[in-house]
């Protein structure tokens, strides 16, 4: 092979750009295939099968007047009833009505609660404050006693005091028991008599759980006028007698109209006391006992 021969047959089968535009089938080349022999003097075709530019076909359209043809199915929107006058718009998104429910009835359990705390808290300060109007200011937890403190000896402290009946104390000087005059407030109907003689007395013997002060209170009776008997305490007379008058308003002589009660102060030790009524000079002691009993002041 020399220069300027690089082979072909002819200068016009040197040209590679030939198929382009020479058609199928040449002079001498009619119905020649891809494998057909070459022929000397022949012009050389394309191996591929070429086709006039625009003859091409693309996916489902058919001839060369296929390529750019509109889909039959496809329609204008300016084409459809009214599309021409308005824009086109996306549907609106439907509300999330199952989370907007949820949330609307987590408010509402909020609300209910917060009103029923604050109703509670209003009831019970309007109760507070009802409760405390008038109230005198009590004691702080600074103004009580404390363990080590010891109970102050002035005042007893609460317990169940003593009572007897007047036939139950020790009775000197003559002094009897009866029961012929009614009325008498003891279980049996008896009482304590004959105590109308200088001498005469009865002796109560009783235990106090706290020194302090007490109200003696003594059962009698009169016969419609006053009586009076000297006091002992812990063998101590006082120096006032204490008072029996007739305070019932019986008529004189009417001892079962004249059954009533009085009281006198007393200071008392802790643990065992006596306590004594007697018949003394200048007592006047036309007088009946029925019982005998402590009081706090």
């Amino acid at each position: 092979m020399t220069a300027g021969n690089n082979g072909a047959d002819t200068p016009e089968n040197d040209d590679p750009f030939a198929h382009l535009y020479r058609s199928e089938g040449g002079e001498g080349g009619a119905g020649s295939g891809a494998g057909a022999a070459r022929q000397p003097g022949v012009p050389r075709t394309s191996y591929n099968q070429v086709r006039t530019v625009g003859q091409r076909q693309y996916g489902n359209q058919q001839g060369p007047q296929a390529y750019g043809r509109q889909n039959a199915h496809y329609a204008a929107p300016e084409t459809l009833p009214g599309g021409g006058d308005r824009p086109r718009q996306a549907p609106a998104p439907e509300p999330r009505r199952g989370r907007n429910g949820l949330l609307i009835g987590a408010v509402a359990v909020v609300a209910v609660v917060c009103i029923g705390i604050g109703a509670a808290m209003l009831t019970n300060n309007t109760n507070n404050t009802s409760d405390n109007a008038g109230d005198k200011p009590g004691p702080t937890a600074a103004d009580t006693v404390r363990p080590s403190e010891k109970p102050s000896q002035d005042k007893p402290t609460p317990g169940k005091l003593p009572k007897d009946d007047a036939g139950a104390l020790r009775l000197d000087g003559g002094a009897v028991t009866a029961k012929d005059i009614p009325g008498a407030r003891t279980a049996s109907g008896s009482y304590v008599t004959s105590l109308n003689k200088p001498g005469a007395s009865a002796t109560w013997t009783l235990d106090v759980e706290a020194a302090g002060q007490y109200k003696f209170w003594v059962g009698y009776g009169v016969p419609g006028k006053d009586a009076n008997l000297t006091l002992n305490v812990n063998g101590q007379a006082l120096t006032r007698p204490i008072s029996l008058s007739n305070f019932a308003h019986a008529p004189e002589g009417a001892w079962d109209k004249g059954w009533t009660k009085s009281w006198s102060y007393v200071q008392l030790n802790k643990g065992t006391n006596t306590l004594k009524l007697s018949c003394e000079n200048g007592n006047q002691c036309d007088v009946n006992l029925d019982q005998v009993w402590l009081a706090r002041p």
